[in-house]
């Protein structure tokens, strides 16, 4: 079958090739200022659990604070929106009792965004996008939560494709350019979420662009399935995403040697949005924006990344501080799929093969 191209992977490429481009900090950050009480975020929705803490569900209780974050990140220089939609899955939700409302917040978050990238585009003429949210849930199909039955896993192959297909239709059809599969800890939950965009693809006749962000859970610079980034980027290279990158697990002082290992062997834009430095002993982030500007702005000087935004602890001032911090500055130049290869070192093996 031949699917429609996608306008928006063009768009965003002819973007990429003339600037760096600027997507948007934390949500929950944002969110927290808002003091929300129990009856804000559950609204008149009559669910049987409490819903304080459920951020996605105020696309639909409370859709006047994802709008105004949306708005903050777009006029402090975001070009790109993520949807609030981390945990608008039905494995998450089911924590909540909101199972049944996954498409319904999905729906709204996107169609919200996107009325808002929108309004901005039309003020200026320079586009924004939006990037449907997809978080890893609090289930891994590569290990087992039991340390006595190795083999045990909460969810299979078939359901998570499943999960992560629900999510995705809903985001393609509340109006998201991308699908960015994010936070990735687990790299087979990971190539769930590529393989549930390529059934909605089917489905749709239509190209669906996939974003992909890894975590690491250590220095080492691998995630939780023990991929380090060499090895996550070639496990999904098949994909073709519009973008890869790193996100949250650390400030971007500890991300700088991951940044730049990435940065040479993909084929592909590097998006890399690093939390506000790390935790203090409260758990808050204390990075001020001048600071996390700096720090991104080492990586667009040496001409290592396409994309910069922030993870937790970012705000819409570290945001414009990073818009102004590389403006003017040049994109990372993509290496070719035959330098890419040979910087890898995989070059004797495709050869031998």
């Amino acid at each position: 079958m031949t699917l429609a191209p996608s306008t928006a992977r063009a768009a965003l490429l002819e973007q990429a090739s003339q600037r760096i481009l600027i997507t948007d900090g934390a949500f929950g950050t944002e969110i927290q200022n808002f003091k929300l009480s129990e009856a804000d975020y559950a609204g008149a929705l009559g669910l049987a659990k409490d819903q304080k803490g459920n951020n996605d569900i105020l696309a639909l209780t409370k859709p006047e604070v994802p709008e105004s974050i949306h708005r903050a990140y777009f006029a402090a220089g975001a070009d790109i929106a993520e949807t609030n939609t981390f945990s608008a899955n039905r494995i998450s939700q089911a924590d909540y009792a909101a199972e049944h409302l996954v498409r319904e917040i999905n729906v709204e978050s996107a169609q919200l965004a996107r009325r808002v990238a929108d309004e901005f585009t039309a003020k200026d003429g320079c586009p924004r996008f939006v990037a449907g949210a997809i978080g890893p849930t609090n289930k891994t199909l590569s290990l087992s939560p039991d340390v006595n039955d190795p083999g045990f896993r909460e969810v299979d192959w078939d359901g998570m494709v499943d999960v992560y297909a629900e999510q995705v239709h809903a985001l393609v059809e509340g109006g998201a350019d991308f699908i960015l599969i994010e936070t990735v800890f687990d790299t087979l939950n990971a190539k769930a979420g590529i393989m549930a965009v390529r059934h909605v693809e089917q489905a749709l006749s239509r190209e669906i662009p996939i974003m992909l962000s890894m975590t690491l859970t250590d220095l080492s610079g691998r995630n939780l399935s023990g991929h380090t980034v060499e090895a996550f980027w070639y496990a999904v290279r098949h994909a073709k995403p519009v973008t890869i990158g790193l996100n949250c697990s650390f400030g971007a002082t500890q991300l700088r040697p991951h940044v730049k290992s990435l940065s040479e062997i993909a084929d592909t834009l590097i998006m890399v949005y690093p939390n506000a430095g790390l935790p203090n002993e409260l758990g808050e982030y204390d990075e001020m924006p001048a600071t996390t500007a700096g720090l991104v702005k080492e990586w667009a000087d040496h001409g290592q990344v396409n994309i910069l935004g922030g993870c937790c602890g970012s705000t819409p001032a570290h945001i414009a501080a990073m818009a102004k911090a590389v403006e003017g500055l040049s994109p990372r130049k993509l290496p070719t799929p035959e330098t890419a290869t040979r910087l890898a070192g995989l070059e004797p093996f495709i050869m031998a093969a």
